[in-house]
């Protein structure tokens, strides 16, 4: 990084492939029985912390701070519930109602020094809040956005996004269906709306070990003292934290089903695919955070994937329909992206 120019180039850039491989990476996975998400959850996270391996060898491996686990601990736990939030309210919405309460956390506890961290001071401190005042408003009309997930897999639009070299062979009707497939809509609704609020905190609060150890890298009195300003060279220990975690997860799944676990083969390698694209985006984000702040960054990647991941919902999966949808989603859309700016240019 040369000079500020470079900064801001790259930093939009890194922000706008993030944006982009977020919203984008659960769409390999769509078309395919991923049960009740434990085994697809295990192998997202393997092709993870590959990615990591890749990024840790190539900035000739910085130390490894096992603080900075603690983050991927978060973001696992919070990740367990994706595949349920998308068999119960759809991928578009599941990923509107995360993102919303993703960037409301990362935003209060970098802006008020939750966790032990230091306070971020702003020169707008007004215009600051109301960003995140309309982060919250947005969340709450997201749950006001009906969609239309199908009963059944074998439904006329089930083409998978990843062909196979053989012809895809018509679905037992006798397979075994996750507790999901078990609750009335309503409750569907329910749970997938409550789970990814759960899910949001939890992603919200990911990087805070991170920064965390940043801050207290410049207190000589700090067991952290001359740790790296670089946020990319957190990320092997962030990733296998995510990977240690979710083994853990799986092994306590393989206990509690009696050593019967529900594989589904046919999900690995667009879970790999998956995992990948959410492991480069991550990277991207992290680059964004030290190239623009987190202050700026982190508004901007969380509001960005909800609209991406719509598009998805909308033109592909037909989730979203309807007149009084789409102008809530319009609506919702413009909220958010006005409490991103707000948020962006509270700094300026």
């Amino acid at each position: 990084m040369s000079n500020n120019g470079t900064d801001l180039t790259t930093g939009f850039i890194s922000s706008s492939v993030a944006v982009l491989l977020f919203g984008s990476n659960f769409v390999p996975l769509k078309k395919y029985d991923t049960g009740d998400g434990m085994f697809l959850q295990w192998v997202l996270c393997a092709a993870i912390w590959m990615i990591a391996l890749a990024v840790n060898l190539i900035l000739h491996c910085p130390k490894f701070w096992p603080f900075a686990m603690v983050g991927g601990c978060i973001w696992a736990t919070g990740n367990i519930a994706v595949v349920p939030i998308i068999k119960t309210i759809g991928l578009g919405l599941g990923i509107l109602i995360w993102g919303s309460f993703n960037a409301l956390t990362g935003w209060a506890s970098s802006r008020f020094g939750w966790f032990g961290m230091d306070a971020e001071e702003v020169s707008k401190p007004v215009l600051n809040y109301i960003g995140a005042g309309l982060s919250v408003v947005s969340a709450f009309i997201f749950l006001f956005i009906k969609s239309e997930i199908p009963s059944s897999t074998s439904s006329v639009d089930t083409t998978p996004l990843m062909t196979e070299h053989v012809i895809n062979k018509i679905q037992d009707p006798c397979r075994d269906y996750s507790w999901v497939d078990k609750l009335s809509t309503l409750q569907q609704r329910i749970v997938g709306c409550s789970l990814a609020v759960i899910s949001g905190i939890l992603y919200g609060s990911t990087f805070v070990p991170i920064i965390y150890i940043k801050d207290h890298s410049k207190r000589n009195d700090s067991i952290y003292t001359g740790a790296s300003q670089y946020d990319l060279d957190y990320v092997f220990a962030h990733f296998s934290g995510i990977f240690l975690t979710s083994t853990v997860y799986f092994f306590a799944y393989c206990i509690a089903m009696k050593n019967n676990p529900k594989l589904y083969p046919e999900a690995v390698l667009p879970g790999f695919l998956s995992g990948a694209l959410w492991a480069i985006a991550t990277c991207c984000w992290f680059i964004a955070n030290h190239s623009l702040s987190a202050v700026v960054s982190f508004p901007i990647i969380t509001a960005g994937p909800g609209f991406i991941a719509a598009m998805w919902g909308v033109f592909k999966f037909k989730e979203i329909q309807g007149l009084q949808n789409y102008l809530l989603m319009i609506f919702a859309f413009c909220i958010i992206l006005t409490g991103a700016l707000c948020t962006a240019y509270s700094t300026i």
